[in-house]
């Protein structure tokens, strides 16, 4: 159980300093991985900046994500429930085209129309405050792979044990501070586990941007 997410992100640093991961970047995904992501960051000495992908809904229970996609247009599918449920390429490519447009307006929102970080050669820390399904992780990972990073290691505070074996087929390691045997919600593994906004997550990002 974490207190919040900046004590998240300390406990989180802690861990990443025993495993010897010396990045020269960090990417949060925001808007929760913000606070975690500004903690680590600091810790570690390197500068924060936003990785950012959009989730794909169901037809007709856009809750339910079949995947996500990044304004650079990097999807990420969950095969099984595109099975599941039967969806076609038309909804799907049409959704990319749609969820791409949103991530790409969450970037410029936080990145004042500055251009993303090259993360080519680089070795990047991508962290969230916690990986249910994975679906927006999968896509950010694949968002950073494309841009030729070095080596990229996915950190959170928590995670539900059935994700992680999904991410390590992406990133070259995966830290998680805490994996529940019983895994419901991220929120469920915070004492305060308020919405950050958008503002908030502007003021992480402040000194870097």
């Amino acid at each position: 159980m974490f207190t919040n997410r900046t004590e998240a992100g300390k406990r989180l640093a802690e861990r990443l300093q025993e495993a010897a991961v010396n990045p020269d970047l960090v990417l949060a995904i925001p808007r929760g991985g913000l606070p975690v992501g500004r903690a680590v960051a600091d810790a570690l000495g390197v500068p924060l900046d936003v990785v950012v992908a959009s989730k794909v809904g169901a037809p007709g229970n856009p809750e339910l994500a079949i995947g996500a996609v990044t304004g650079e247009g990097d999807l990420w599918l969950n095969d099984s429930l595109v099975e599941q449920f039967g969806i076609g390429d038309r909804y799907i490519e049409s959704q990319r085209e749609r969820e791409a447009d949103v991530a790409r307006e969450k970037v410029r929102a936080y990145r004042g129309g500055k251009p993303v970080p090259d993360v080519s050669g680089k070795r990047v820390v991508i962290v969230d405050d916690g990986v249910a399904t994975g679906a927006t992780a999968l896509a950010c990972l694949q968002q950073v792979r494309s841009g030729g990073a070095a080596r990229i290691v996915f950190a959170v505070p928590v995670a539900s044990a059935a994700t992680i074996p999904r991410l390590r087929e992406v990133a070259d390691d995966v830290v998680v501070v805490e994996v529940p045997e019983t895994f419901a919600a991220v929120g469920y593994h915070y004492r305060d586990f308020g919405q950050v906004t958008d503002e908030e997550a502007l003021e992480y990002l402040d000194d870097e941007v």
